[in-house]
């Protein structure tokens, strides 16, 4: 799956130590629903109930000139019967951030999901503050379907809730 300036490539159980620390990365984990410390046994966990099975599909990104991770895509509760999923990524090397890798993982991610899943929607959940995530959706088609207030409390207080959708066909 190439593109510009990234590459996908499937996640395998060799990823875990970097994940591991791409998740525990502070600005990583402040922008993730689930807060507590992500552990190897909690991702292996994760790739034996999750991955294995076909609830899963998770990606690396990945530098296409040094071939280096920087991140990574995947697609959760995977609805073979509804035909539709949730959309999550994130860009885990901070030297890596604000160089398009996440739009471009995102259209290319999102591309895969409908064309080799077969899916009619995927979803996202998003912090309301979290604006520059939210642009780079909205760039790729995702439009807002809901709004939920103080629908989650992390980090010592609520936070509200975006919810979008995006529908196969309609990227940008």
């Amino acid at each position: 799956m190439d593109s510009d300036k990234i590459y996908l490539r499937l996640m395998t159980e060799e990823d875990t130590d970097r994940i591991v620390a791409w998740r525990n990365n502070p600005r990583v984990l402040h922008n993730f629903i689930y807060q507590k410390p992500f552990t190897r046994e909690g991702h292996l966990n994760w790739i034996r109930t999750q991955v294995e099975p076909g609830h899963v599909v998770q990606f690396i990104i990945c530098e296409k000139a040094t071939d280096r991770p920087v991140g990574s895509v995947y697609f959760r509760d995977i609805s073979p019967e509804h035909k539709k999923a949730e959309y999550g990524i994130f860009i885990g090397e901070d030297d890596a951030i604000g160089k398009g890798y996440g739009s471009e993982a995102c259209r290319k991610a999102c591309d895969y999901a409908f064309s080799k899943l077969g899916l009619h929607k995927l979803i996202l959940r998003v912090y309301a503050e979290n604006q520059p995530a939210i642009a780079s959706y909205e760039k790729n088609g995702f439009k807002r379907e809901g709004y939920l207030r103080d629908e989650v409390y992390t980090q010592g207080a609520f936070h509200d809730i975006i919810l979008m959708g995006l529908f196969a066909g309609k990227q940008s």
